[in-house]
């Protein structure tokens, strides 16, 4: 239930209602489902789309999905679907667990620790649904 004295609260009921009005079908609008429509890159199609075909000692696609990550981090974690995503091709670049949590931890000198903290936690929204599904 809202707190219809909480400014937040108000404005974030104003903007639903709004995309509501504008768009019915954002109502139900969720990243996740985005998601599931955007395929997990191969190593080798992400290094000869971003590199390796014009410089071939250019960055491996491991690094360049490591910098995105540490980039993302960087903007404050504000894009729940892209640190998913660029974590998704981390690992299929070929990234470890430990990695992927050093290079987010990294960024808590640069971006500060709420940032960190939050895209920590998406990481290991990815990281631990990738568990389970090597469990299957």
């Amino acid at each position: 239930m809202t707190d219809p004295k909480n400014p937040f609260e108000q404005m974030m009921a104003h903007a639903q209602e709004m995309a509501k009005n504008l768009n019915p079908t954002l109502e139900s609008f969720s990243p996740k489902g985005f998601e599931k429509l955007w395929p997990t890159m191969p190593k080798e199609f992400m290094e000869m789309s971003f590199g390796k075909g014009v410089n071939k000692d250019g960055l491996d696609a491991k690094t360049r999905m490591l910098l995105t990550l540490s980039g993302l981090t960087m903007l404050g974690a504000q894009s729940d679907s892209q640190i998913r995503m660029t974590v998704r091709h981390a690992l299929e670049a070929g990234a470890t667990k430990d990695e992927i949590a050093e290079t987010i931890a990294h960024m808590s000198m640069f971006a500060g620790i709420p940032s960190m903290t939050r895209a920590m936690d998406f990481a290991r929204e990815v990281l631990d649904e990738t568990e389970e599904k090597d469990k299957e």
